[in-house]
Parts: C-alpha cells; sequence; structure tokens
C-alpha cells in the first residue's frame, strides 16, 4: 500500500471527491475519521505527528509567562532519541493514541511514559509532569480540553486491556480509537456517563457546594450522574433534593462538556430555580461538605481570582477553573444578574 504524508494527507483531503465540497472543520473531521480506520496511514501520521507525553496520567508542562503552563508538544524523533537515551525503545511508541488534529493540519498524538524515571524526563525533557486537576487552573483554555480528552483516552486503554466477555486480553487498533476482545471480537469504543450539573438560583442568590475533596474555599454547582430511566430534568430534580433538599422548577439547559475526572463524564450544564421562600438548604453531608448561597457581589468578586491562590492565601471563594462548565455556568448566572440590575 501507497504511504501518504499525514500533512498532505490531510491538506489534499478537500480535494477528494467525499470532502469537495466541506469545509475545512469538516475535512479535517474526515481525515481523521479515515486515521481510525487505516492502520497504516496512521502510522505513517504518527512519525510525524505532535505528541503530547503523560507519566501515569500527568500531562507534561512547561512555564511560561503570567504564571500559566503550557502543553509540551514533542515530535516522534525527538521521544524516540529521549527512549533510547532512558533504556526504553522506539516499540513505545507505537502505543500513542490519536486525539486530534490542530486548525494547522497537525496531526495530534498522545503516549503515557508512566514506566520510565520521572525524574530524569523532566530533567531531559525540561518540563513538568502535573496532574490534570491543579494543571485545570493554570492551562491555558485552548489546551485544557484536549489534553482532558488524551488523559481520559489513555485511561481507558490502561481498564479495558481484557474482554469482559471472555477474558482474554483486548487489542487496539493503531489509532487507539478502539480495542477489539480476543475469541468473541468485540469491539470495544471509549465511553462517557451522563452527568448533570445544575446552578441553583432563588433570583437574586446562586447556591454552590463543595466536597471534602475540594481545595480550601473552592465552591461548585451541583453535579451528579444520571440514573437509568431518567431524564435530564428527572436527574437534576433527583440531585438536588438529595444533596440540599430543595425543590427546583424552570430548569433549563445551557451546554455540554466532557469531563475526565473520575472517569469519563459528558457534563450536561443546567440552571434551575427555586422559590425564594422555600430555599432554606438542609445538606444531606453524605454527598457535600457544606452547600450555601452566594450573593452577586460574592460571586463577581471571586470570579476575578486568577490562579491556584491571591497573594499566596487562599481567597475567601474559590471558584473552578474557567475552562470547566461549572465556571461557565456561574458567569452565565452572573451576566444574567447584571443584565437585569442594569434593566432595574
Amino acid at each position: 500500500m501507497m504511504m501518504v504524508h499525514p500533512v498532505k494527507f490531510l491538506l489534499s483531503a478537500a480535494k477528494r471527491p467525499l470532502t469537495r465540497c466541506c469545509s475545512a472543520f469538516v475535512s479535517r473531521i474526515r481525515s481523521l475519521n479515515r486515521l481510525k480506520e487505516d492502520d497504516d496511514v496512521c502510522a505513517e501520521a504518527l512519525q510525524h505527528a505532535q505528541i503530547f507525553l503523560f507519566h501515569r496520567l500527568s500531562p507534561l508542562l512547561q512555564s511560561s509567562e503570567r504564571g500559566t503552563f503550557r502543553a509540551v508538544p514533542l515530535m516522534y524523533s525527538d521521544i524516540r532519541a529521549i527512549l533510547e537515551r532512558l533504556g526504553s525503545d522506539e516499540a513505545k511508541l507505537k502505543e500513542s493514541v490519536l486525539i486530534g488534529c490542530s486548525e494547522q493540519n497537525q496531526v495530534q498524538f498522545c503516549l503515557d511514559v508512566g514506566e520510565l524515571d520521572q525524574v530524569a524526563l523532566e530533567e531531559a525533557l525540561d518540563g513538568t509532569f502535573v496532574d490534570l486537576k491543579k494543571g485545570f487552573f493554570v492551562l491555558r483554555r485552548s489546551e485544557a480540553p484536549l489534553l482532558a480528552k488524551a488523559q481520559a483516552l489513555l485511561r481507558w486503554h490502561l481498564t479495558t486491556g481484557f474482554c469482559s466477555a471472555t477474558g482474554r486480553p483486548t487489542c487496539p487498533n493503531q489509532a487507539g480509537s478502539q480495542r477489539v476482545g480476543g475469541g468473541g471480537g468485540t469491539i470495544y469504543y471509549p465511553q462517557m456517563s451522563p452527568v448533570v450539573i445544575v446552578l441553583v438560583s432563588d433570583g437574586k442568590r446562586c447556591l454552590l457546594g463543595r466536597q471534602p475533596s475540594f481545595p480550601p474555599g473552592m465552591y461548585s454547582a451541583l453535579a451528579g450522574f444520571c440514573e437509568l430511566g431518567e431524564s435530564l430534568e428527572e436527574t437534576v430534580s433527583r440531585e438536588v433534593a438529595e444533596e440540599v433538599g430543595l425543590e427546583v422548577h424552570n430548569i433549563s439547559y445551557s451546554s455540554s462538556q466532557h469531563w475526565p475526572f473520575p472517569r469519563s463524564s459528558l457534563m450536561l450544564g443546567c440552571h434551575a430555580l427555586v422559590s425564594p421562600a422555600h430555599s432554606q438548604v438542609n445538606v444531606d453531608h453524605t454527598e457535600l461538605e457544606d452547600a450555601r448561597w452566594f450573593t452577586f457581589h460574592e460571586i463577581t468578586s471571586a470570579l476575578q481570582v486568577k490562579g491556584l491562590w491571591s497573594r499566596g492565601h487562599a481567597p475567601p471563594l474559590w471558584l473552578p477553573p474557567k475552562h470547566a462548565i461549572a465556571n461557565r455556568l456561574i458567569t452565565e448566572w452572573a451576566e444574567l444578574q447584571r443584565c437585569s440590575q442594569k434593566a432595574d
């Protein structure tokens, strides 16, 4: 089979009959789909791709200006040289997983090298492997979703090594977009669990809760997994009733987001209202450590906090990072309150 350079492959996709009239976005998506379907073309693309390294599911980051961090894309040849220096070999690179394609048609993969010495890798690469939960607070917004997808796929491969029907090992395709079970040939695809995340308001305040695992001072919107047989609205109503003892109405959908923690979830963002006359919070402490109402002033002040800490100390109220859907819901609520105040 004739091999095709991946960049030329992607750039030429729009010229093919399949994508002749398509936008650049559609051409990229269809080209990525071909990489998933053709192991030979995908293997060739890998040798010219950007590869993001992880060490035990923590991405390699480098510090940049203004206290932010950036992901470190490496080339195949660079990683091959480092692997050889640290006693591994080029075969390790075949475990790379396809994660996307940049707007410049640069194919992107990820690879976990957790069996190698972390300190030696960080010295060789002039970077640091950072826990992704912490990294979300300091990463640039454009890079956080890519690393979240990468970590989710890498974790899925770690936990799907055997067929649930036969117990035999499963084998990935070259792109890492699926695994095939031994014997029965069952094909496994990465999965996400639906989770609702809802910002509850009484019209003047919004309700936020915190779990014991949260950093000091951090509060977020309420969230919970959808149960079998439930609609989105039913899950919202049940979760709010369980966690804070409130009955909601006027549930509206906002947007969605992939979230890699603790396993891949599809976060379904919603807003909901409660009656001010029935807004007394009754926290279920098996679900939450605390939950309380916050005013517009408290929220707007918290939205101005940057980074992990303010002047070395945890702020009075610390919100999820800007690329988290919880932050988006809180920001939407604050904008609505601001417009309402202007109208008054």
